[in-house]
């Protein structure tokens, strides 16, 4: 007589068995992580408080001299007070709008990836955390465009039109599409910590959101940090190589679809050609900042494999190539 003993809830087959054991535990902390310290943005955020209210003139909108490629250019920093003011909305109701977009594509993405995983794999529960906690960030984003006031497209038109399909990658090509998640994910998360370590004064909703957003996207990039340092030593060599050209390119594309904003930022505060081209990103000190937000992603292609002389180059002509972190979120200011 044979007995049967209960599969325990995180029972994989071993023939499907692909998650390595430090990486199973990454995914129950992050998880456990998850389940122990969320965030609702109308519960943590007091929408309403007399101090949150978005009122005309309110110098708090100007953009950062130090952090916003915008800030930093002569020719904002000569316009009139009110005219920087207006600007300063528009561009952070921009890029609010511009995140609430990028979540949406991921949440997709994410769905359909955990669709395709087995029984008892642990990505399964982690990726539908993330996926909820991406749901409440566009609430949050899209709560702060309205209050905001200003109407803006977020995105540029070609990455709205393509939006539909960029999901699909989590299907088919898994590893690109996480890639594509550090694209977004990286530049936006860089430049808020930059904006939260600076000392320039913020507006409360506008600091509110980053620090919840802040919090939680450390999860979301640890995730695709770990999954892709799991996943792509174990490929093919002709794979690895095709993957580390892709991905300075993915980096590049889709940073400055998501940073650079849409051509009607241009057109409706005439901003001249020159000093949209000098801002992203012609300028010495804008290249800077453009290689200064990838160097997290560069440690990771060091990690994963991913540097090669060839791939060296791509990163060079894309120019998002220096100097890799030492650690996950090391400051760009503090690169030797």
């Amino acid at each position: 007589m044979t007995t049967t003993q209960p599969r325990p809830a995180t029972y994989t087959p071993p023939a499907k068995q692909a998650v390595e054991p430090n990486y199973s535990q990454v995914l129950d902390d992050l998880s456990s992580a998850s389940v122990r310290r969320n965030f609702d943005p109308y519960l943590d955020i007091d929408w309403d408080a007399p101090h949150m209210a978005v009122v005309p003139n309110d110098p708090r909108w100007i953009l950062s001299s130090t952090v916003d490629p915008i800030g930093r250019h002569p020719w904002y920093q000569a316009l009139p007070e009110n005219k920087k003011i207006e600007i300063g909305m528009w561009r952070q109701a921009n890029v609010a709008k511009v995140g609430l977009q990028f979540e949406s594509i991921l949440i997709r993405g994410l769905m359909q990836y955990a669709d395709r995983l087995p029984n008892g794999d642990k990505r399964f529960r982690y990726t539908t955390h993330e996926a909820k906690e991406e749901c409440n960030h566009t609430l949050m984003f899209q709560e702060l465009v309205n209050r905001i006031g200003m109407e803006t497209k977020g995105m540029r038109p070609w990455l709205r039109k393509l939006s539909p399909f960029i999901p699909l990658f989590s299907t088919f090509w898994p590893t690109i599409f996480y890639f594509g998640v550090l694209a977004g994910e990286e530049p936006i998360d860089h430049i808020q910590k930059d904006f939260l370590r600076s000392e320039g004064e913020m507006h409360p909703a506008m600091s509110a959101v980053m620090e919840l957003h802040v919090a939680e996207e450390a999860r979301h990039i640890s995730f695709a940090h770990n999954h892709l340092r799991t996943t792509i030593p174990g490929k093919g060599r002709a794979t690895k190589f095709l993957l580390s050209i892709a991905m300075p390119i993915v980096m590049r594309v889709l940073c400055s679809a998501i940073v650079v904003p849409p051509k009607e930022f241009q057109r409706q505060f005439d901003v001249p050609n020159s000093v949209m081209k000098e801002i992203f990103w012609g300028s010495d000190q804008s290249k800077a900042f453009l290689s200064g937000v990838f160097g997290d992603v560069r440690m990771l292609a060091e990690q994963c494999g991913l540097m090669n002389p060839v791939s060296r180059q791509v990163w060079r002509a894309m120019g998002i190539d220096g100097r890799a972190s030492r650690y996950r979120s090391e400051p760009a200011y503090t690169a030797s």
